[in-house]
């Protein structure tokens, strides 16, 4: 069960379509919602985290981008997150991104 939040500053870096990364930008003005794999590539238990882009900012494919952003995290994880980790950042089983926690900003409960 999810239960526990925590944000942090991250890397993220977008696959290129070539990669088997998204074919088309993602815009600002929301908040992009795909799953965030701490697991591994074979583990289908996957938590949820919100990227927030600005209104009028697109992030092609093969971008790297430094963001603000939230995760719900599952109790097993907390340990984990820690600065340097990285994760795979997914839609659905397909791994479209690769995190790396730069900063806690709020401490993991």
């Amino acid at each position: 069960m999810l239960d526990d939040q925590v944000r942090v500053r991250a890397s993220i870096r977008f696959l290129s379509t070539e990669e088997g990364g998204r074919k088309s930008p993602l815009l600002g003005g929301g908040s992009y919602r795909p799953n965030h794999n701490f697991f591994g590539p074979d583990n289908r238990d996957m938590c949820i985290g919100f990227i927030e882009l600005p209104e009028g900012q697109q992030v092609a494919p093969a971008d790297t981008i430094q963001t603000e952003m939230g995760l719900l995290i599952y109790p097993t994880l907390k340990p984990k997150i820690t600065v340097g980790r990285q994760w795979r950042i997914q839609e659905g089983g397909k791994l479209v991104a690769v995190g790396t926690i730069l900063e806690l900003l709020d401490p993991v409960r």
